[in-house]
């Protein structure tokens, strides 16, 4: 036995010595020292022995396990040393090389539209207000003279969301109605928002921003407005407009009116294009909010903030807006 430990001992430190790799350390591992080991298996022949020997031989080969233990974990350490030190140089940071950078990003072009016309308008004295998109019946048809049996009602496609209670508001104007229910006039407010309908094509989206306006005090007359708006679309396109005020029918202003402007002042050469609605607000829709009509006058107005964007960057289809193409909203950085 001695002349086979002497040969095993040899034969294992210089494998041990030769592995270049923690996995192929491991393999020599088990066939020394794991359960059908070599080593192991010598422990295993003692019981074969005369009491004398088996403790000498024993005990060599005790020291045998010891030693290849012993170099078992020295090897061990220096591959875990040189795989960690091949592990920093691959993954090394050279922290003087210049930084990668992003891109900045930069507000959505429906964004900078909104805060623009929030911005003209608010210098003319107005508040911007907000209101719930999940509305009740009540303000967003009835309160605005729109009765369930009303005809006009069918000029919306409306989300309803509790049967016929609660709804996707279809317009900001139940903003118009909540404050004016809130507050005594003067009342000179705006209110932007998103708002929904059954619609979608180039020109119409089932989500889109309205933004409309209310002033309502003594006294108010239709050429205030003719004023406001001429004031307000040549300060938001930045050049004098010729203005055409056709006559409309919205259930919540009387007299009602759409208003044109010509495309040729924008340099378009497309004559007349219509951007918003406007009127005197309803007697009954003062009413309906509790404010006493025979003291007080006001007018309304609304937009859809998609369709000044359209206009004013010269954008063909309205749902490019929405594609979340980074090459068409990059121009607008």
């Amino acid at each position: 036995m001695t002349t086979e430990l002497d040969s095993l001992r040899a034969q294992a430190l210089a494998d041990i010595d030769a592995a270049d790799a923690l996995d192929a350390l491991e393999t020599h591992r088990v066939r020394l020292l794991g359960k059908k080991g070599q080593v192991t298996a010598l422990l295993k022949q003692l019981g074969a022995l005369e009491p004398e020997r088996r403790k000498s031989e024993g005990a060599r080969i005790n020291a045998l396990k010891t030693e290849i233990a012993q170099a078992l974990s020295a090897r061990r350490a220096t591959l875990e040393r040189v795989a960690l030190e091949q592990q920093l140089a691959s993954e090394r940071v050279d922290v003087t090389l210049p930084g990668r950078g992003r891109p900045a990003g930069a507000p959505h072009p429906i964004t900078l539209t909104r805060k623009r016309i929030e911005a003209l308008f608010v210098r003319r004295g107005f508040e911007v207000v907000h209101g719930p998109e999940i509305e009740d019946d009540y303000h967003n048809f009835e309160a605005l003279n729109v009765p369930p049996d009303h005809p006009a009602r069918a000029m919306q496609d409306t989300f309803y969301v509790d049967g016929a209670r609660l709804l996707l508001r279809t317009h900001t104007s139940p903003v118009q109605i909540r404050t004016m229910e809130a507050r005594q006039p003067p009342i000179r407010i705006i209110a932007p928002g998103r708002v929904y309908r059954c619609d979608s094509d180039r020109t119409h989206s089932p989500m889109f921003h309205q933004l409309e306006a209310l002033y309502v005090a003594e006294r108010v007359s239709f050429a205030e407005l003719r004023s406001e708006l001429q004031a307000f679309l040549e300060a938001f396109f930045e050049t004098e407009l010729k203005l055409r005020f056709r006559p409309s029918y919205f259930p919540f202003t009387e007299p009602s009116a759409e208003v044109d402007i010509d495309g040729r002042s924008l340099g378009t050469g497309s004559g007349w294009m219509e951007v918003l609605g406007c009127g005197m607000v309803h007697p009954r829709v003062l009413e309906a909010a509790g404010v006493d009509g025979s003291r007080y006058t006001g007018y309304a107005l609304g937009m859809g903030i998609e369709r000044l964007a359209m206009l004013r960057y010269g954008v063909t289809d309205l749902r490019q807006f929405y594609d979340n193409d980074l090459r068409f909203l990059a121009q607008f950085a």
